[in-house]
């Protein structure tokens, strides 16, 4: 009995109650202490976020301080380049004024000068053209002294005094440009049958080569003249109905062949066809 009350007495002097409360404050405790655990890491896993977050700060702070420097520096070299460039320009427009000034100061004396070669190019050719004429007045006249000096008169087999003589072609082409008389030329071979030279016939009956003479018959008027041993340059002469006295038909040999004579006929600008009769023929 004393046993089970000494028993009683220690279970009612240490309630149940006591016990669920420590353990339920070393629950708690063990609560508490994990809790402040976690918290304690999760502060240290700020902290280095905290640490991360500002050294990327620092970095892009550094970033964007260096971006500015370029940005500055970017800045004083556009300034600078902008300066040359305007300078640039400057001188641009200048050149473009002076140019167009030295082009119009150009043009004027281009213009000067092309009036001026033009004047004289204009004095040169009235000067050239003067002279020209001169010099072609001048020709002219040497080739009629020349002319003068080849062309002579003489005096025909008839006794009346002829025109001017044609030594050869040349000669006989001066008389046709002079026009004082009709001028027909020929070569005529020696042959019976007569032929045509002009307004008659001619038949060449022979030929003296050494002695340059020719013996011929003019047919002319219906009527046979015989020039016989005539020289050549020497005016052989007729008259045909409707020439004067003074001015009758010449028949001038300038080359006498083997068988062959040139030469030609002249006759007076007022004279007819022969066709008729001559009142004083003479041979």
């Amino acid at each position: 009995m004393s046993e089970f009350q000494e028993g009683s007495v220690q279970s009612t002097g240490t309630p149940r109650w006591i016990g669920l409360a420590i353990a339920v404050l070393g629950g708690i405790s063990l609560i508490g202490l994990g809790v402040g655990v976690s918290a304690l890491s999760h502060s240290k896993s700020v902290d280095e976020s905290v640490a991360s977050l500002k050294q990327q700060n620092d970095a892009l702070t550094q970033r964007l301080a260096k971006a500015d420097e370029d940005n500055q520096q970017l800045q004083s070299d556009l300034k600078v380049v902008t300066d040359k460039l305007n300078v640039t320009q400057e001188d641009l427009q200048k050149a473009r004024q002076l140019s167009k000034a030295s082009a119009a100061d150009y043009n004027k004396k281009l213009t000067g000068l092309e009036s001026n070669v033009n004047s004289q190019l204009a004095t040169k050719a009235s000067t050239d053209d003067v002279n020209k004429l001169n010099g072609d007045v001048s020709g002219v006249k040497s080739d009629l002294e020349a002319t003068k000096g080849k062309l002579e008169r003489a005096t025909g087999d008839m006794g009346v005094m002829s025109g001017l003589i044609a030594r050869n072609h040349d000669d006989l082409e001066e008389l046709k440009r002079k026009g004082d008389r009709n001028y027909y030329e020929f070569t005529i071979q020696r042959s019976k049958a007569p032929q045509r030279v002009g307004p008659v016939q001619v038949t060449l009956n022979k030929t003296d080569q050494k002695k340059s003479k020719y013996t011929m018959t003019v047919l002319v008027d219906d009527k046979s003249v015989e020039k016989k041993d005539k020289t050549a340059g020497e005016p052989v002469q007729f008259y045909v109905k409707g020439s004067t006295r003074t001015s009758p038909y010449e028949i001038v040999v300038f080359d006498v062949g083997k068988n062959q004579i040139t030469g030609y006929l002249s006759t007076p600008k007022t004279a007819g066809a022969a066709t008729s009769a001559s009142n004083d023929p003479a041979q």
